[in-house]
């Protein structure tokens, strides 16, 4: 694995950043949210306090109530618009799921009590600027109307209404008719027990429609004629015979006043004060101390927070821009939530809060909660503060709003956090890569730089140039540079002192001579004479050895001056093969050579004192009674085993091999044994008696002196062994490839 390789899987650890920024922003969002409740429940404590001490503007009735009984205690809905009286229900249809069906549980008479109850209604009541708006669903199979000529008005299908007045008078309303169509109301003497009307009350009017399984009824009534305490009750008869009557069913009793329930109307007032609290993106409540909806201003739907505002800034669509919300946004888009718009808001027409915030609001403390909306789209906080009355909390505030603006605040700030991170990533990898690239070739080149200074045989072919960098790259250098020197002085030292013993031997050689020579010529002892003999054959040793010195030494001097020319190789190597031949004549030589004649380039003469050091080396080796393998084979259309080491042509070599049985050559000298002053013969040849005084000195620079020849001609020289399982012989075959010349035209 490569620095680049290395840097990069370290480069990993960045992605720390990216969690170290997300869990701060998580952080962030914790106490974004504790920022957002506190906000709120300032919110609601400023509204509280703008509403003390006022007490016209609360519903006394509900003040003292113990408790509020669905449907016999009303709530008028604020409604968006003008009802059109026409008996019909679609105006009503946005608030009919807030109607409330009475039949037997508000039963107030019934003439037969073992006879099932046939008529019941689907009642409900809303707002809309100074009138209070009612509608009856009411299913009866015999639907009986006033006589035309009848002056009683009870002996028949109707409505009853009962109130207690603004200006504390029972009233009571009765709604007949002759026939569907416009319809108004008739007031009724105080006395419940009578039921004459007194005159026709215009203000109040309406519609009657008959359906097919009853009738509506559509109607308004000013809301200066109402107070807190209402009541309504349909009254059925179904023989239009006898005309008697046969149940009462209603929203409450309305014979007496004490009986009577109550009407909740939303007050303007307070609408029109939480009115300038909306454009805080808030929805705000005010609720009784029963916790039905008194006002209320705003909606969550539209709810999004000021902080997110805020912190959307509209700038002009740089570049970066573009590659942001090309490239990044879909990706943040899958990673990041964000916060949907359509949640499911039950609350949204409620009449009616309930929740521990609002119970500890009606105690007379401060409260607040989280609530996670049916569909688990949202998050709604919701804060709470009482408001107070003559030391009574008199109702509540309440304030709610999503996080949707903290998620959208948070999804920003991790946008650009994560923008900031991927830039600081990918400069910083970037910059890391650059930075490894740098090491790693700057490495690679002093490697490059140590590997050509020296050549396969250990030669210092070129000096290391010295960095001057100060790193520790740098120093490595100096100190490569500095070692391939020494090691060149040292190798020209080795390479030298040859040519230097050989110069500074002579002379004692010649003086040790002469005076041998001197000896032999006088008369000696016979018992010293041998001793003479003896030190004559040293010398004669000696000067041999020095003349294979001097011959390695003058071929390393003489061979980069040689002029080459291209001659037939077969033909040299046939000629000494013939010469080898009558030289050694006990000795079996065979020869192959290929069919045409090969043509190199280079020095005949070289050529043949390369024959020479590999017979002689063979001969040396070889087992008495066996025969030397001499072969010259073409390689065409092929690469030999090192040919891309050479400069040889590729595509035409020719090898000459040179084959002897007998011992095989040690481990690991198949290159050593090409090397000066290396020699296996007296150690590792087993095959031969030990050296004798007359014996040739092996210095090891035969195999040497071949190598160089060779290189000088563009060639490789290696050594292997070569065991036949067949005819179970073993010996060392030496190859030489050379590359074949081209003849000029």
């Amino acid at each position: 694995m490569g620095l680049r390789s290395k840097v990069a899987i370290l480069s990993l650890f960045l992605l720390c950043l990216p969690w170290l920024g997300y869990q701060y922003v998580w952080e962030m969002e914790k106490y974004l949210r504790h920022g957002q409740e506190k906000t709120l429940e300032g919110t609601t404590q400023a509204l509280a306090t703008a509403l003390h001490e006022r007490p016209n503007l609360f519903n006394n009735q509900a003040s003292f109530l113990t408790q509020v009984k669905k449907g016999r205690d009303l709530y008028a809905y604020p409604l968006s618009k003008p009802i059109q009286l026409n008996g019909k229900r679609n105006d009503w249809q946005a608030y009919w799921h807030n109607a409330i069906e009475y039949g037997d549980n508000n039963l107030i008479y019934q003439r037969d009590p073992n006879q099932a109850l046939s008529m019941h209604f689907t009642h409900i009541v809303g707002k809309y600027a100074g009138y209070l708006y009612a509608f009856f669903e009411v299913t009866d199979p015999h639907v009986v109307y006033r006589g035309t000529n009848s002056l009683s008005i009870d002996k028949n299908d109707h409505l009853a209404i009962a109130t207690l007045a603004p200006n504390g008078q029972f009233k009571r309303y009765i709604v007949a008719t002759t026939q569907d169509g416009w319809i108004n109301a008739y007031q009724l003497p105080m006395d419940p027990s009578q039921s004459t009307p007194v005159t026709p009350e215009i203000k109040i009017q309406g519609q009657w429609r008959k359906t097919q399984q009853g009738y509506n009824i559509e109607l308004r009534i000013p809301l200066n004629m109402l107070g807190s305490k209402l009541g309504f009750a349909l009254y059925d008869v179904n023989d239009e015979h006898t005309k008697l009557l046969d149940a009462i069913v209603g929203t409450s009793a309305i014979d007496d006043v004490n009986k009577l329930g109550t009407v909740l109307v939303p007050s303007p007032e307070i609408e029109q004060i939480i009115k300038g609290m909306g454009h805080n993106h808030s929805r705000i409540w005010v609720l009784d101390n029963h916790g039905r909806v008194l006002a209320r201003s705003g909606d969550l739907h539209d709810n999004e927070n000021s902080w997110a505002k805020s912190f959307n800034d509209t700038l002009a669509m740089s570049v970066w821009q573009t590659i942001k919300q090309t490239y990044l946004h879909p990706l943040y888009a899958k990673i990041l939530t964000t916060p949907p718009k359509d949640f499911i808001d039950t609350l949204k027409d409620s009449t009616l809060l309930k929740g521990t915030y609002i119970t500890a609001a009606l105690k007379g403390q401060q409260g607040s909660g989280w609530r996670l909306t049916p569909d688990k789209k949202a998050v709604v906080l919701a804060a709470a503060s009482p408001i107070w009355i003559d030391n009574n909390v008199m109702g509540v505030v309440v304030a709610e709003e999503t996080t949707h603006g903290i998620r959208t605040l948070r999804n920003n700030a991790l946008e650009k956090l994560f923008d900031m991170i991927i830039t600081v990533m990918g400069m910083g990898t970037l910059a890391l890569f650059f930075f490894a690239s740098s090491i790693s070739n700057r490495i690679r080149r002093l490697r490059d730089d140590a590997e050509q200074a020296i050549d396969a045989q250990g030669r210092i072919t070129r000096p290391i140039v010295p960095s001057t960098a100060g790193d520790e790259i740098g120093d490595l250098s100096r100190s490569f540079a500095n070692i391939v020197t020494r090691l060149s002085q040292y190798n020209h030292y080795l390479e030298n002192i040859s040519s230097r013993l050989s110069h500074e031997l002579r002379t004692p050689v010649a003086v040790v001579r002469s005076s041998l020579e001197h000896l032999s010529l006088q008369s000696l002892a016979p018992s010293t004479d041998k001793y003479v003999i003896r030190a004559q054959e040293g010398i004669n040793r000696l000067s041999m050895i020095l003349n294979y010195m001097s011959e390695a030494t003058r071929l390393e001097q003489g061979i980069t001056q040689a002029e080459t020319e291209v001659f037939p190789l077969s033909d040299v190597i046939s000629g000494c093969i013939q010469g080898y031949q009558l030289t050694y004549p006990h000795q079996e030589l065979t020869l192959s050579l290929p069919s045409q004649t090969v043509f190199i380039e280079g020095v005949p003469e070289y050529i043949a004192q390369l024959m020479d050091k590999l017979i002689t080396n063979a001969l040396e080796f070889s087992e008495t009674g066996q025969p030397i393998d001499i072969a010259l084979t073409v390689l065409t259309n092929r690469k030999s085993e090192l040919s891309d080491k050479t400069k040889a042509n590729k595509n035409q070599q020719v090898q000459l091999t040179v084959f002897n049985q007998g011992p095989l050559l040690p481990d690991n000298m198949s290159e050593h044994i090409f090397e000066s002053m290396i020699s296996i013969r007296p150690s590792h040849c087993t095959s031969r008696p030990a050296a004798t005084p007359n014996e040739k000195p092996h210095l090891g620079l035969g195999l040497y002196i071949a190598r160089l020849i060779t290189h000088f001609h563009q060639g490789h020289i290696f050594a292997q062994n070569h065991i036949d399982e067949k005819s179970r012989q073993q010996g060392v075959k030496i190859s030489v490839i050379l590359p074949i010349a081209e003849l000029p035209a």
